[in-house]
């Protein structure tokens, strides 16, 4: 039997199965119907960063950002493209600091934008300070 990945629907974020294989075919959800990748940042909150950080085999790169944030603001567009590149190897999503304070707080974000590479819930990397879609893609690949 063929190796299943669970991909979370960026939509109504329900859990689907999707065969290793046919990751690069993208899929869609046996819940709402929706394309699994959309190949844009996330926008998430904290009901559905818990669903797609914990519950995904598809590792999640967060960005830890603020709309006040003016470096933050700067690295959006390079953020967009890393997703556009990424996916659907990788998941691109983005937290509000300033809505979710308490989600932020307990990953200790001291400083914005951080982003945060998680693998089957598990933080496994951590960068902070903008950085160009080159940069950002090539730090990923590394750590992922």
């Amino acid at each position: 039997m063929a190796e299943s990945l669970i991909v979370v629907c960026p939509h109504c974020h329900a859990p689907n199965r999707l065969p290793a294989g046919r990751l690069a075919d993208g899929g869609s959800c046996g819940k709402c119907k929706s394309a699994l990748f959309r190949g844009e940042p996330l926008e998430l909150d904290a009901n559905s960063f818990e669903s797609h950080v914990s519950r995904s085999d598809v590792p999640v790169l967060v960005d830890f950002w603020a709309p006040w944030c003016g470096p933050c603001r700067a690295m959006a567009p390079a953020f967009a493209e890393a997703a556009r590149q990424l996916e659907p190897e990788i998941r691109l999503a983005k937290l509000n600091t300033e809505e979710e304070q308490q989600l932020a707080a307990r990953f200790g974000i001291r400083s914005i934008p951080t982003l945060v590479l998680f693998r089957k819930g598990q933080e496994i990397a951590r960068q902070s300070g903008a950085m160009d879609a080159g940069s950002l893609m090539r730090w990923v690949r590394s750590q992922a």
